[in-house]
């Protein structure tokens, strides 16, 4: 049975367009268990009723807001969708903007919209004109029992949603303490080694090398063999930097001095990539 989409709605100015949300990521990590070191018996944790010191269910469990001690207001799902207006059950578009005004920081998870049938005439104008100007649309909506500020970000096949951090949940950047003069010779040497490692930036080129590694050892594990992994040369310690930097560029090969840095084109888009869309259950 396929997952079931996220029905949604981008409403700007006086246009409405329904829409499918997609999940745009999916998390690959090899899963372990705990267990008891003693006789490798599983870990588990229960759950338990102070009051009774019974185990309760899942589904006995309700959501329950502390206002004093030993004092709750209890929430159900009709409780959160009460608050909730037309407009939080959109995607409200409150300005436009470039993508490169927002910090990557700002980047939380990253969904596909795609338009219901009826919407694709103007999922397709807003996603064009956005391109065309090089613009983002900036809105917020409601998720779940959240309020979410999002980027409607214009791709060449659609529009990704990627949700946003709030301001006060960003943590300012350490303080690197003062900055030292750059030598123009390191800097040339360090625009020829950038230029020199220069190419287009493909996703698929990538691949979790540790969790392949990972792979091959619980295997191994399995049928009772013992693996050996190999050990990777740590290379020369060159202390001097510009002893460093001539010894990059005489490894990469670069001979000429680099081009001029060109202009970056004027739709950049985030990280997240394209993989097998999960519509997102309602």
């Amino acid at each position: 049975m396929p997952p079931v989409a996220q029905k949604a709605a981008i409403s700007f100015a006086l246009v409405y367009i329904p829409v499918d949300i997609y999940t745009a990521t999916q998390d690959n990590d090899i899963r372990f268990n705990q267990l008891s070191k003693h006789s490798n018996g599983r870990i588990r944790y229960k759950k338990f009723d102070e009051a009774t010191g019974k185990e309760i269910a899942n589904e006995d469990i309700v959501k329950g807001y502390q206002y004093d001690k030993d004092k709750y207001v209890v929430m159900s799902d009709e409780d959160f969708e009460k608050v909730k207006t037309e407009k939080d059950k959109s995607i409200q578009i409150l300005q436009f903007s470039e993508v490169r005004e927002i910090s990557p920081v700002y980047y939380a998870r990253a969904y596909y919209v795609a338009p219901q049938k009826g919407g694709e005439k103007a999922f397709e104008l807003l996603r064009r004109t956005m391109l065309n100007r090089s613009k983002v649309a900036i809105g917020h909506t409601v998720m779940g029992s959240n309020e979410v500020v999002l980027a409607l970000i214009p791709e060449d096949d659609g529009i990704l949603m990627q949700t946003l951090y709030y301001d006060d949940e960003v943590r300012a950047m350490p303080k690197s303490g003062a900055r030292p003069e750059m030598n123009p010779a390191e800097m040339e040497m360090a625009d020829r080694i950038v230029s020199g490692m220069e190419k287009p930036f493909e996703a698929a080129e990538f691949e979790n090398h540790y969790q392949k590694r990972l792979r091959d050892l619980i295997e191994s594990k399995i049928e009772g063999r013992e693996i050996a992994m190999p050990k990777e040369s740590t290379g020369n310690n060159v202390i001097n930097l510009m002893d460093a930097l001539k010894a990059s560029v005489d490894e990469l090969h670069v001979d000429k001095k680099p081009a001029r840095s060109r202009k970056p084109a004027a739709k950049a888009a985030p990280a997240a990539r394209r993989g097998r869309a999960q519509k997102v259950g309602t």
